[in-house]
């Protein structure tokens, strides 16, 4: 990808995958959170695709399309076009006993199935993509939900920005949750400001990566490791 200072807003995409055990039309508290990046991004004109993962048929496996290794049916092959069509991903989850849902799990075990793919300079295919997480939900666990997601979207390639995740959690236990009247969340100061800053600096990056002609090369193009180029390794024998 070749550099291009005209790069706007506009011109990026975003992937929002709401990782809730509910399928639709069933009301999504974690996607009630979403909707304050996916209104800031899209109030400065980047395209936003939703997608609530737990309405497809999402087959367990860590290969790219798990029918060409036995599984009845596979959606991923679909979904992984329009989340390699973005720059910008989001991965928001509910907590379920202190960790993010299993839906989540499975979609980043399905992100891990292509992060053997390559781009044009020979670097995993993620290089050049930026990436956040919201968190939702009634117990402990938010900051560890977001570690492990934004930990496991970096290992595969993905650019992390300062502030990239937000999260709200109501009283431990039953009790209201985050779109439920009286819950708060809505208008608490921190869970916004966090949403926000994200939601910014997830465009700031975006668009940082996109007018530089992508993340730079050097050193980190699989093609020049297997055609022999150690980029530099220290071990003379190694070379």
């Amino acid at each position: 990808m070749s550099p291009d200072e005209t790069v706007q807003a506009r011109d990026l995409r975003a992937c929002v995958m709401n990782c809730t055990l509910k399928p639709s039309p069933e009301r999504s508290h974690t996607a009630g959170l979403l909707a304050v990046p996916v209104g800031i991004l899209r109030d400065q004109g980047v395209v936003v695709d939703e997608i609530r993962a737990v309405d497809h048929d999402i087959a367990p496996g860590v290969w790219p399309d798990m029918r060409e290794h036995g599984a009845r049916s596979d959606d991923w092959p679909l979904l992984a076009e329009r989340v390699l069509a973005a720059d910008i991903l989001v991965v928001g989850s509910p907590i379920w006993l202190g960790d993010k849902s299993s839906v989540a799990t499975r979609v980043v075990e399905r992100l891990y199935a292509m992060s053997g793919q390559l781009n044009a300079a020979g670097q995993y295919a993620y290089y050049g993509r930026v990436a956040g997480c919201v968190v939702t939900g009634n117990e402990d666990g938010a900051k560890h939900v977001a570690m492990n997601v934004l930990y496991s979207l970096q290992h595969l390639g993905y650019t992390i920005p300062p502030q990239a995740d937000a999260a709200w959690l109501g009283e431990a236990g039953p009790g209201p949750s985050y779109l439920d009247e009286g819950s708060g969340g809505p208008e608490n100061d921190f869970t916004q400001r966090n949403a926000t800053f994200m939601a910014w600096n997830l465009l700031h990056l975006a668009l940082l990566l996109r007018r530089s002609g992508g993340f730079p090369v050097g050193g980190n193009s699989r093609s020049a490791w297997d055609a022999g180029e150690r980029a530099g390794h220290p071990n003379p024998e190694y070379r």
